[in-house]
């Protein structure tokens, strides 16, 4: 039988798994702290490139080139195999909705971008 409610059950070994993750809080601080510092490092690589990043709290961040249309960064991106979210509602068209992932992903989706924008990042300011 199917919840109705909830397209993707989950069986009692995932179950299990997931409430012995609640328990180890070692490991959701360590994880929160890389994410964290993930996230903060995207942040001034995207700004370095031109990006305006809008604040971030989660695990990703929404991100805007002044002088590039966010459907067509997506677009480019996704022939380098790099996938990024965009969404062409009005208000939110020319972002991009970027995961944190690792620093190995990080690094690809940066020199993917400054390929895209023909650009070498600038020095921190």
């Amino acid at each position: 039988m199917k919840d109705s409610f909830n397209s993707y059950p989950l069986g009692r070994p995932a179950q299990a798994g997931a409430i012995a993750s609640l328990d180890d809080e070692a490991y959701f601080q360590q994880s929160r702290a890389r994410v964290i510092e993930s996230r903060e490092r995207l942040n001034c690589g995207l700004v370095r490139l031109g990006f305006e990043v809008l604040p971030s709290s989660a695990n990703f961040v929404f991100a805007r080139h002044p002088a590039h249309e966010g459907a067509a960064l997506a677009a480019a991106l996704r022939q380098r195999a790099v996938l990024v979210r965009h969404f062409p509602a009005p208000r939110i068209s020319d972002y991009l909705r970027i995961t944190v992932g690792s620093d190995g992903q990080i690094d690809r989706l940066l020199s993917a971008l400054s390929d895209i924008l023909g650009s070498k990042p600038t020095a921190p300011s």
